[in-house]
């Protein structure tokens, strides 16, 4: 008469299972499969979790350059405007320093504008927590990464 697990297809005892009936090269096997489908696992963590992050930066940076060429063409215009206007008031040189810090005021708040996207992006965080778990899970202590 057969065990039950002699019908049972390689690899599907549970965890914790009777093991006392299976070979060494068995148990070897399985432990190599369990291992290959981890870090397929954890690649595919990575790689979705990298995605995510890239997507921010490039919406970031898109979002960035667009700020800085509308605000250029925006203040080139308004700046000779502005420049040629306050010239009839005051020297034209006097009026293109005021025009030049209207520049730099823009500039800061762009670039702070920017600095905040950036500082938003996620790095891999369930990636590194994940692999931390692995050492803990290969010796078959998974309860301390709970």
């Amino acid at each position: 008469m057969s065990s039950p697990q002699a019908t049972q297809s390689p690899g599907s005892t549970p965890v914790g299972g009777d093991t006392s009936s299976k070979s060494v090269g068995e148990l070897l096997g399985e432990i190599t499969s369990d291992l290959s489908t981890l870090m397929r696992q954890e690649v595919a963590l990575a790689k979705a979790e990298a995605a995510q992050s890239a997507k921010r930066a490039g919406k970031g940076a898109g979002l960035g350059v667009g700020a800085v060429v509308a605000a250029h063409f925006t203040i080139l215009f308004l700046s000779i405007a502005l420049w040629w206007w306050l010239g009839t008031y005051i020297s034209h040189g006097w009026s293109a320093v005021v025009v030049a810090v209207l520049w730099a005021i823009a500039a800061t708040v762009m670039a702070l504008t920017a600095k905040r996207e950036f500082t938003e992006i996620r790095g891999l965080d369930r990636t590194a927590e994940t692999l931390k778990k692995i050492p803990n899970a290969i010796k078959g202590n998974e309860e301390e990464n709970r």
